[in-house]
């Protein structure tokens, strides 16, 4: 009777004992790291170059003083809007000795010259004008049968506006080579004293961006005396990294934004500059830049030359890939991984990755719409480990 009392008391201490264990061992027990977590979705994706940029006026003219001579006083400010032909400023000439002529004739002769390369050029762009409209209206019919891409039609109209643009650049710098080769043949009038000043006359519509100097002075032949443009025809200058250009294409699609509106601005790249250039960055590190030219194509009334903005030109989209966020990749051996979180434990999982932006990127294989990853994994993390989701 004594021995079976023994038995069951030993049974009960044992029987503790394993509880006690069982117990410190799950206190001792490592807790769950806390992770953020982020999902893997379907939805479209853009890839964009993004940097500063600043506007310009497209066709800016400098008006020069067609003689040497007495400026009278400008009476005309900065911003003020002017007309082909206005009165901009008046000049009394001053007397020309035998060689002053012969410098005079021979700038009329090379303002003639100017004139008539400026009358070619618009030749030139009215030629490819008709081609562009041409080609576009060959364009229209086959995009109708189904026998070309949009991409493809959208690029041809894209082609005759520009071609329409280069027709009006053009004109505009004929018309300013001949108020020049006119302002030339002024100074001949007399070697003499004149009699009346002679007007400077404005060579283009636009308003007045900068005034050199608005006192009476004496001033020299081609001294200049103003700049004047359109305020409305803008366009963007951005320089990019030289890594970064290679990706860019004319015609890409441009999203405008702080620019100090409420809404982005659209843009389409007119010309990459073949030319880099070096250019310091605020950390002391020389770049290799090229400059973007960007056609703004609903310009606001109220940007006007010379402000900054930040651009942002699409180089690849498309509306329908697996994304996942570009803080849960990391690479080891040379391959991308992530961390996925199934059943309350990371697992680590090998994924191809295409195109990729600073917040998402493309993935190919390894992932599904609907997996959870860790972001912003640490070296805590790995394969098998206890993790608790706190965010995602």
């Amino acid at each position: 009777m004594a021995m079976r009392h023994l038995s069951r008391r030993g049974a009960v201490l044992i029987g503790v004992g394993v509880v006690a264990i069982a117990l410190v061992g799950f206190a001792l027990r490592p807790s769950p790291i806390d992770v953020d977590a982020g999902a893997v979705s379907r939805g479209p994706m853009r890839v964009t170059v993004d940097d500063d940029g600043r506007t310009r006026v497209r066709d800016r003219f400098v008006i020069t003083a067609p003689v040497s001579g007495w400026l009278q006083r400008m009476s005309i400010r900065e911003g003020a809007a002017v007309a082909k032909g206005d009165v901009v400023a008046w000049i009394q000439p001053m007397p020309l000795d035998s060689a002053a002529r012969r410098q005079t004739e021979a700038r009329v002769q090379a303002a003639d010259a100017l004139a008539h390369e400026a009358s070619l050029r618009v030749a030139q762009a009215r030629t490819a004008l008709d081609l562009a409209e041409r080609a576009l209206r060959r364009s229209d019919a086959l995009f109708a049968a189904g026998a070309i891409s949009p991409a493809a039609h959208e690029a041809a109209v894209a082609d005759r506006q520009t071609r329409a643009d280069d027709l009006t650049a053009a004109q505009s710098r004929r018309a300013a080579a001949v108020a020049d080769a006119e302002s030339a043949r002024a100074a001949l009038v007399t070697a003499q004293p004149a009699k009346s000043a002679v007007p400077v006359r404005s060579p283009a519509s636009g308003r007045v961006f900068r005034i050199t100097d608005p006192s009476a002075r004496v001033v020299a032949a081609s001294a200049p005396l103003l700049e004047l443009g359109d305020a409305k025809a803008l366009e963007v200058v951005v320089d990019v990294l030289s890594s970064d250009a290679v990706r860019i294409r004319p015609l890409d699609t441009v999203e405008i934004v702080e620019w100090g509106g409420d809404h982005p601005l659209a843009g389409r790249v007119r010309h990459i500059e073949p030319s880099a250039f070096t250019r310091v960055s605020a950390l002391g590190v020389e770049e290799q830049r090229v400059n973007v030219l960007v056609d703004l194509l609903d310009a606001p009334p109220s940007l006007g030359d010379g402000f900054r903005v930040e651009v942002r030109t699409t180089v690849w989209s498309a509306p329908d890939v697996l994304v996942a966020p570009a803080s849960a990749l990391f690479q080891r051996g040379g391959d991308w991984s992530v961390f996925v979180l199934s059943e309350g434990r990371a697992r680590q999982r090998a994924v191809s990755v295409g195109h990729r932006t600073g917040t998402a990127a493309e993935v190919l294989r390894g992932l599904s719409a609907g997996d959870s990853v860790i972001l912003f994994p640490s070296d805590k993390i790995a394969d098998g480990v206890r993790v608790r989701a706190v965010g995602g």
